[in-house]
């Protein structure tokens, strides 16, 4: 197998006639989890849809020596590439085990790893999704992509606006996932980067600008702020003080869900 899963090459997405991805290159090795960091609005979330094909694109895309720029998402996500989207996209009329369901792919689905990996999904497989506090929602946003055998991982902001200890859950269940599977990764808490990333890719607007190892940047205070506009200490802080601020709500949503469930 060649040394990197992923290639991407002169890569250009636009969406309604607007060039949101320019001129975008980059390798994503076949182990480890390679991070694609950046400002807000600099086009990481386009460069994960450019290169599944969920938005208009140019360019060479190549998954395992394979061409598969011209292709359609959903042939592409059958060669073996999962999706989980920013914003979760669960079906939230339907219950977990149904939005659980609904992604098996495999004939032979990994129903035990999620079990263990999620088990508060199995106690509240009866109750409806869209009920779920938000961090549970991601939980089945995860649990969706790691349910069948993939042979690479596209996770877009999964602790995006999470509690403190949500975020601690979600980065150990990606850590857990990225023994078996490489992932690209978009995300902005520098703390879960720390944690995860072997790689990193930055972009600034629409292009890449940075690769290298995540220790070059993460440990160079000057390099994190040009490139990302932030402080190295801060920027950790911060997020675990954002997220923070979310957990009472979080904290609300577990106590009513587990009402709903105890009924």
């Amino acid at each position: 197998m060649s040394e990197n899963i992923l290639s991407v090459r002169a890569l250009r997405g636009s969406i309604a006639g607007q060039q949101v991805v320019e001129d975008v290159s980059f390798d994503v090795p076949s182990t480890g989890v390679t991070a694609l960091l950046g400002r807000n609005g600099v086009g990481k979330t386009s460069t994960i849809k450019s290169i599944l094909g969920l938005i208009t694109r140019t360019g060479e895309v190549t998954f395992e020596g394979r061409r598969i720029d011209r292709m359609p998402t959903h042939k592409i996500v059958q060669l073996g590439i999962g999706y989980v989207p920013e914003d979760r996209e669960i079906f939230s009329a339907l219950t977990v085990a149904e939005n659980l369901k609904l992604a098996e792919r495999d004939a032979a689905p990994n129903r035990e790893f999620i079990d263990e990996l999620f088990p508060d999904l199995v106690q509240r497989a009866a109750q409806r999704a869209g009920t779920l506090s938000g961090g549970q929602q991601q939980m089945v946003s995860l649990a969706r992509a790691l349910l069948n055998t993939n042979k690479l991982l596209l996770v877009d902001e999964p602790t995006k606006g999470l509690a403190p200890r949500i975020v601690g859950e979600v980065a150990n269940a990606l850590e857990t996932a990225a023994r078996t599977v490489p992932i690209l990764l978009v995300e902005q808490n520098l703390q879960v980067i720390r944690q995860l990333a072997d790689r990193v890719v930055v972009l600034a607007d629409g292009r890449v600008v940075f690769t290298g190892e995540a220790d070059e940047l993460l440990d160079d205070e000057d390099l994190i702020t040009r490139l990302l506009g932030v402080h190295g200490d801060s920027a950790e802080s911060s997020s675990a003080e954002s997220s923070s601020a979310e957990s009472s709500s979080a904290a609300a949503a577990d106590s009513s869900t587990n009402e709903e469930v105890s009924v």
